[in-house]
């Protein structure tokens, strides 16, 4: 099931999406819900982030592949940092270019969606608290982040993580083909088992350091071929299974 958030007029809502059918959904999709008798085309609604978490847990170095790429020791560990939640957008928005930058770039991701609230889970029950799967773009001033000691500054401007277009709720995170392409051009490409740490280890890690609420998101690293946006492209992400994350970068008003 795809699970999406939009907005109808003045009503923001969940709602579930099948092909450019969307059909309304009653309660919460972290418990308990009915599919309603509304149902809007796709064109007639405007996409929202498909979840408001508390927080974005993002992994660093997590595809062999792009190790390799960068002349890397995998980690023994993964290598976690947070976005902000004043980061999110969804498809269609713009990513803004920061003033402060002169380099940009996208990193397409799989993200995870938190299901319940969970502190201390083992690899083995960790399935069972995931509600599902997101494209994400962890977009980042790569000038500030060598520049920096740490990667806050780099990785917390508005509008640096786009997610969505929906969260999929019933695909196997694995083996999963995952693309960014920039103005039609691909520019990554690769598969979820590359990974260095698999999903589910990577959520049991995560919650024995911090509480996971409904929503939390976490993003799993990027693919070997990371480079820069410039004011006007279009970065799209996509994730076999679950779509095309689209946005397009902009320049602050």
């Amino acid at each position: 099931m795809k699970i999406i958030r939009f907005s109808f007029g003045s009503k923001v809502q969940y709602g579930t999406l099948n092909g450019e059918l969307v059909r309304g959904i009653h309660g919460d999709p972290f418990e308990n819900f009915n599919i309603t008798g509304d149902e809007f085309l796709l064109g007639e609604v405007d996409l929202l982030p498909p979840v408001q978490p508390s927080k974005i847990i993002a992994v660093g170095l997590n595809y062999k592949n792009h190790a390799r790429e960068l002349k890397m020791d995998i980690p023994d560990e993964p290598i976690i940092f947070i976005k902000p939640s004043t980061s999110l957008i969804g498809p269609n928005e713009k990513i803004i270019y920061p003033v402060m930058s002169k380099q940009v770039d996208y990193e397409a991701e799989l993200g995870i969606v938190i299901k319940d609230k969970i502190r201390n889970v083992s690899k083995e029950e960790a399935a069972k608290h995931i509600l599902g799967f997101t494209c994400a773009n962890d977009v980042t001033a790569r000038d500030l982040q060598k520049k920096d000691v740490q990667w806050t500054r780099a990785k917390s401007f508005d509008t640096f993580c786009p997610i969505g277009p929906c969260v999929e709720t019933e695909i196997d995170p694995k083996n999963l083909s995952i693309e960014l392409l920039l103005n039609g051009e691909v520019k990554q490409s690769s598969n979820t088992s590359n990974m260095i740490f698999d999903i589910y280890f990577l959520v049991s890690f995560i919650s024995k350091i911090m509480t996971l609420f409904p929503g939390d998101v976490i993003i799993t690293g990027t693919p070997p071929g990371v480079g820069s946006m410039q004011v006007g492209n279009v970065v799209e992400v996509k994730i076999e299974g679950i779509g095309t994350l689209k946005n397009t970068v902009a320049s602050k008003v």
